[in-house]
């Protein structure tokens, strides 16, 4: 019998890359994968920079629930989400722009990154109210804003460290910090990290903020337990579910009432996410040259 090479596994591979793109991208994601990546220009980040290398990595999609959930701690920010995102009546749509938005950002040309910085600005804008104990907030408090800023920036770092294909050196993870300080930047944060150091004093220095209200709670079953997913998929979601729960810093599992399990995570959890992860990358073929990403991957 002759063996098995990993080019009989390619129709599955192509199928499994377009079926995750899809997901991620929404229709419009070839069209915007192509003016993109072939738009030219300058860039707001050059190739092989680290912002580029963690965006590009399937850590991402570990790292990217993982910061929702650190989100919904702040109650004035979750009550800003729970009023007006509709994460829950059109959550695939939300990915497909915030993904977008991100493969902007990170890899066109500088006038797209700032325009779709502008666009974000814009309707953020329009956002205010009321949360249910009278606080009065706007989605353009750069109060607000930095702490989103802040919440993904170390956890997508953290999912890279933990299960990205090559971790970044300490150097590289504050650069990282100082190249998402740039977008924050341009999001209306006045005065974001520049260092890994940095970041996590502003993390700690939020700590006294943030509770999990009954807000909080409820988006974080939803996100965990009631995706919007074919029942096919949702084994692999649990899978990365948990890893997002296990990236979060301890204190924060216990104000959502997630149960933390040193030993399961060790040796059932984690490696868990590095299979998943790596299939992940697999599918999508991300490729070396980190110039496209899972938003944007290379997958036909």
């Amino acid at each position: 019998m002759a063996p098995v090479t990993m080019r009989a596994f390619e129709p599955l591979r192509l199928r499994a890359g377009q079926m995750l793109f899809a997901r991620v991208a929404g229709p419009e994601g070839p069209r915007n994968r192509a003016l993109i990546h072939n738009t030219p220009g300058p860039r707001w980040f050059p190739p092989e920079s680290p912002i580029r290398r963690v965006h590009a990595d399937s850590a991402m999609f570990v790292g990217g629930l993982s910061a929702l959930l650190l989100q919904t701690l702040h109650p004035v920010a979750m009550a800003a989400v729970a009023a007006h995102s509709g994460y829950r009546g059109d959550p695939w749509g939300r990915l497909h722009r915030t993904s977008t938005f991100l493969a902007t950002t990170t890899y066109g040309t500088a006038d797209s990154a700032q325009a779709a910085c502008d666009r974000v600005n814009a309707v953020h804008a329009q956002i205010q109210g009321v949360t249910e104990q009278g606080i009065a907030y706007r989605a353009s408090d750069p109060h607000l804003l930095e702490w989103i800023h802040i919440a993904e920036v170390a956890s997508f770092l953290r999912a890279h460290q933990r299960f990205a294909a090559q971790r970044l050196t300490a150097r590289e993870c504050d650069q990282y910090v100082a190249q998402m300080a740039h977008l924050a930047q341009a999001l209306g944060v006045p005065s974001p990290p520049h260092s890994l150091h940095e970041l996590r004093t502003r993390l700690a220095a939020y700590r006294p903020e943030l509770r999990a209200t009954p807000q909080a709670l409820d988006t974080a079953r939803y996100l965990l337990l009631s995706p919007p997913l074919p029942v096919p998929a949702l084994p692999l979601y649990a899978a990365l579910a948990s890893n997002a729960i296990a990236l979060l810093p301890p204190w924060a599992a216990a104000e959502l009432h997630l149960p933390r399990w040193r030993r399961a995570e060790r040796w059932t959890v984690r490696p868990s996410g590095r299979i998943i992860t790596s299939l992940i990358r697999w599918a999508m073929q991300v490729p070396t040259e980190p110039s496209r990403g899972p938003v944007a991957s290379s997958s036909p």
